[in-house]
């Protein structure tokens, strides 16, 4: 897709956008360091991103396949430069064509930077001398195909004569064909807004995006400072007893980069294009600090490739959920994508993976062993791997190679109980009724929508396990299953339709549904999925070691097992597991059936078994805690019950002790802490005391101690 329609659209709702910029690294460990950052950073929603070209041409190939890829596979809409520098018109043309044959649509004309070891621009015999050539050459060859962006310089060009003269170059690329502006970076805000209304007086009338670059640490400073031209006087006082401090100039490029860009967006800038550097935390703050990632809609619960081919797709089954790379390129050659629903079993089969950067995760060797066992010889060993991941212990899977989802949180500990009992859980996802789709868990899609999802579980289990699965499913009314073991000996209670595991209700549109689950997609992942046990988890160790054929055997004997709860109002996937295992330690203490005509008044104690609690409610749910702090010697007063960001604390006075609790799950440590021991973390804190909770699901208590934390 074209980038001016995505701004001109933005502009035309007036939601701010941002974008970001990237170069090409030097050596193949960069190149993969940067696919995982620019995965990572792909989940702040930017508009579009950009590749430099190196001077020279130096990165040409390189520019050009990281563009490639990151559309491809990654859905970000790329924005290519292509510069004069070294570049014969053949050279061009085939830079274009290969950009064009990828389906990127988006460059970004330049007259480039003299070569390495030059100081002075020089056109090569040829080639084009300016940017404007190189627009003129785009707009004369490809027409309207490609979007193309300009460069502009708020102080003028370093060759140009003056500002005056500069900005009426700028007007003849602009009417040779140019859609929009990207400006070089800036320290004084005055000085883009004064460039601006020179353009606009002159009848340049294209969005014009201010170039940000955060200050990383103060000799990159100086040096790039030096290609913009003015830098306040307060910037260079606020940052000189500091320089030698890099932790502080970065706290203050993050501050200053947002008190820039909210004033950039409070005269009426409609959008923000990032310098990263190739660097994640200070762009990352920037835009946390001016509240815009918190506004960053999902367009579907997955992230769509930006190829032209695959525009109108909307359909993908659920298992590839964390390895959406795989699937990409296993459909690659598809004439056509589901749009709407999915098709039938007569649809293209899917391909074999390919060996990419994209195909494998980007961990080594050692990192591998580091995450999954150096020499695992238990299944315990294993679990316990499983179990950390889902915890965020762990940043990878074989089969998970994305971040854990936000909405895995408020399952994480149901997750952890699971996989310590030998369900070792590669996907899921909680069930989700009319959760509004600007939710910052469970939203995707346009306002003033609802989304749903029913309560999803794969997971590979031992034959034992899988039995019990299967007589538990059986029980449950609203319950699918399929499982299948590697030689393709198959268990189901569903038959060979389709079924929507998440949708949509969006105004004056009809019903998304794009996620679902099929058998003949289950079977094409579950090839998939049981190589991967070899490929990348065997490997690791030595043919002949235990490790080894542990991992084998699991391979050679357990099952995959997808299990789907149709009832997303008040259905409990969990049920068709049995969580009160020896590894998973609790006591009942007590059982208390609750009137349904009882209203529960949240705030108010509630004597069970002798036992004074705390009622409240997280997500759908009820739960209770003690009122008894066992330092202070007394109950904790109900009006010191806090909802802080999603948690519900309640702090001792006398102490500043504090339960924490989110999603049901309980942890205590002290608040001075808390930097020390992030929720995330669930570490067990020194001298952390019994604390008693209850569960109300459908209005029965069930009360029980939990110890481990």
């Amino acid at each position: 897709m074209k980038i001016i329609d995505k701004i001109n659209e933005k502009i035309e709702k007036k939601e701010p956008f941002y974008s970001f910029e990237y170069f090409p690294p030097k050596t193949p460990a960069g190149v993969t360091n940067l696919y995982t950052r620019m995965d990572r950073m792909a989940l702040m929603e930017p508009l579009f991103c950009d590749m430099t070209w190196g001077a020279g041409g130096s990165t040409a190939s390189m520019t050009i396949e990281l563009c490639v890829n990151a559309q491809k596979l990654s859905g970000l809409e790329m924005l290519m430069h292509l510069t004069c520098t070294n570049m014969p018109k053949g050279s061009i043309k085939n830079a274009l064509d290969s950009a064009k044959d990828a389906g990127i649509q988006n460059i970004l004309a330049l007259r480039g930077d003299p070569p390495r070891g030059q100081t002075e621009f020089k056109e090569c015999e040829g080639g084009f001398a300016y940017a404007i050539d190189l627009v003129k050459y785009i707009r004369e060859e490809y027409g309207d195909y490609f979007c193309i962006a300009v460069a502009g310089y708020p102080e003028g060009h370093s060759d140009a004569k003056d500002l005056d003269t500069d900005i009426l170059h700028l007007k003849e690329k602009v009417d040779a064909g140019a859609d929009f502006i990207v400006t070089q970076l800036f320290y004084d805000v005055q000085k883009y807004f004064d460039f601006v209304d020179k353009c606009r007086a002159v009848g340049i009338n294209v969005p014009i995006l201010p170039g940000i670059m955060p200050i990383q640490n103060y000799n990159g400073f100086v040096r790039m400072s030096s290609m913009c031209g003015h830098v306040p006087d307060a910037i260079l006082q606020a940052l000189e007893p500091i320089k030698d401090n890099d932790e502080a100039v970065k706290d203050y490029g993050v501050e200053l980069g947002i008190q820039m860009c909210r004033d950039l967006l409070d005269h009426g800038v409609p959008g923000l294009h990032m310098y990263t550097l190739n660097l994640e935390r200070s762009t990352r703050l920037i835009l946390e600090g001016l509240g815009l990632t918190a506004t960053a809609r999902r367009e579907l619960p997955w992230r769509p490739s930006t190829l032209a081919k695959r525009a109108g797709e909307t359909v993908r089954p659920i298992f590839w959920a964390n390895r959406p790379k795989s699937y990409l390129d296993r459909t690659a050659s598809w004439d056509e994508f589901p749009n709407g629903r999915w098709g039938s079993s007569e649809s293209p089969a899917f391909g074999d993976l390919n060996e990419s950067y994209y195909s494998h995760t980007t961990a080594s060797v050692q990192e591998r062993k580091a995450m999954w066992g150096e020499s695992p010889v238990t299944y315990a060993d294993v679990y316990e791997t499983f179990t950390r991941y889902v915890m965020g212990a762990v940043k990878s899977l074989p089969w998970c190679d994305t971040p854990l989802h936000l909405e895995t949180k408020s399952i994480q500990e149901r997750l952890a109980a699971v996989n310590r009992a030998g369900y070792l859980t590669i996907n899921s996802q909680p069930r989700v009724n009319a959760a509004p789709s600007d939710d910052p868990m469970f939203g995707w899609g346009g306002p003033g929508g609802h989304v749903y999802q029913k309560a999803y579980v794969e997971c590979f289990v031992s034959p034992e396990n899988l039995k019990r699965i299967i007589e538990k499913c059986n029980k449950m009314k609203h319950v699918q299953y399929h499982a299948v073991d590697v030689n393709g000996n198959s268990y189901s209670n569903c038959g060979k339709g389709t079924t929507a595991v998440t949708w949509g209700s969006f105004p004056n549109k009809e019903i998304l549904q794009p996620t679902i689950v099929d058998t003949d997609s289950f079977m094409a992942w579950k090839d998939e999925a049981f190589s991967l046990w070899l490929s990348m988890w065997a490997s690791l160790y030595h043919d002949e070691s235990a490790a080894h054929a542990l991992i084998h055997q699991i391979r050679d004997s357990f099952f995959l097992v997808s299990i789907v709860d149709n009832n997303f109002v008040n259905g409990d996937i969990w049920d068709a597991f049995d969580l009160r295992m020896p590894d998973y330690e609790y006591t009942v203490t007590g059982y208390q059936r609750m009137k349904k005509r009882e209203r529960i008044q949240l705030g108010t104690p509630v004597v069970v078994n002798g036992k004074k609690l705390a009622i409240f409610r997280h997500g759908a749910r009820y739960y209770a805690m003690q009122q008894f702090c066992p330092h202070a010697g007394g109950d904790l007063a109900l009006g010191d019950i806090e909802d802080i960001d999603n948690m519900l604390c309640i702090t001792c006075p006398r102490h500043g002790f504090q339960f924490v609790l989110l999603s049901g799950d309980c942890l205590i440590g002290d608040a001075w802490k808390a930097e020390h021991y992030p929720v995330e973390a669930r570490a067990a804190l020194p001298d952390t005391p019994r604390t008693l909770f209850v569960g109300f699901p459908q209005l029965n208590c069930s009360l029980f101690y939990e110890e481990d934390f």
